[in-house]
């Protein structure tokens, strides 16, 4: 089976939309905003095919892409997901969804294969959590598997655009989900190297788009962010009941924040 024809998943674009509207329901009842870095390179706005690698935090990665997904415009997205979670739940390959066996070399084939189909059409776009585990953001290195790498060796177009999550608590009860985008990586530019040398390049990249968001988080400024979506504020409860309580005392509105307010933070 060539490339060119190697068989997609038959994405239902009904099912995808409602599924992008749940998942920003979920993480909006779970998190207290996803924030994009403003200090990161802008998602490539033209039709190239584009290859995101994103690091593996948590299990939430997935639904944090759907709702960076919105940054892409029209594009049809796609993304590698563990074989036996498509095997246990058939309607994932509707929703792009592609299965990935990571454990045997006709898997790894089969990732090359489909992947380059993908790739090889405008305005698609494949997500890859290319550590191929749950890693915790601070391991270095971030030893990227070498499937990421041999796919970027055979893109002809496009981009490779290294995304860094994190997750982090900062003044409420819930946390933060950050995103960070890279620069992208373009084919054009990088033509020749082989599948090694394009799993370095991604990971110098990821690593470095990851550190600066880590430095980010730990500065905790809302400002540097772009809010993607917003979620939870407060704690609830007798808590926020007192709060808002003494806001009507002193005829002032209630907000469930814990922000910085005029210069004095709310505990």
């Amino acid at each position: 089976m060539s490339v060119r024809t190697a068989e997609l998943p038959n994405r239902w674009g009904w099912l995808v939309r409602g599924f992008r509207k749940y998942a920003r329901r979920y993480v909006q009842k779970h998190f207290h905003a996803v924030r994009l870095s403003k200090s990161g390179a802008a998602v490539p706005n033209g039709d190239e095919p584009l290859l995101v690698a994103l690091n593996h935090p948590s299990w939430w990665d997935p639904m944090i892409g759907m709702v960076l997904s919105d940054r892409f415009g029209a594009r049809e997205h796609f993304a590698a997901i563990d074989a036996v979670a498509v095997e246990r739940y058939r309607f994932f390959t509707k929703l792009g969804f592609v299965g990935v066996d990571t454990k045997s070399l006709r898997g790894a084939a089969a990732f090359l294969r489909t992947g380059t189909a993908i790739l090889s059409h405008p305005r698609h776009v494949f997500w890859v959590t290319a550590q191929g585990r749950f890693t915790d953001v601070r391991e270095r290195p971030l030893a990227l598997q070498s499937g990421v790498g041999h796919l970027a060796a055979r893109m002809t177009a496009g981009a490779v655009l290294p995304v860094a999550l994190e997750y982090t608590f900062w003044t409420e009860s819930t946390p933060e989900a950050l995103v960070r985008v890279g620069e992208p990586l373009r084919a054009a530019d990088h033509r020749g190297l082989d599948g090694k040398a394009w799993t370095a390049l991604i990971e110098a990249a990821l690593t470095r788009n990851l550190d600066a968001l880590s430095a980010e988080a730990v500065r905790r400024d809302p400002e540097a962010f772009t809010d993607l979506l917003a979620g939870r504020t407060g704690v609830g409860g007798v808590y926020d009941s007192w709060h808002r309580l003494k806001a009507w005392v002193r005829g002032r509105p209630f907000d469930p924040s814990h922000e910085v307010v005029t210069g004095e933070r709310r505990l």
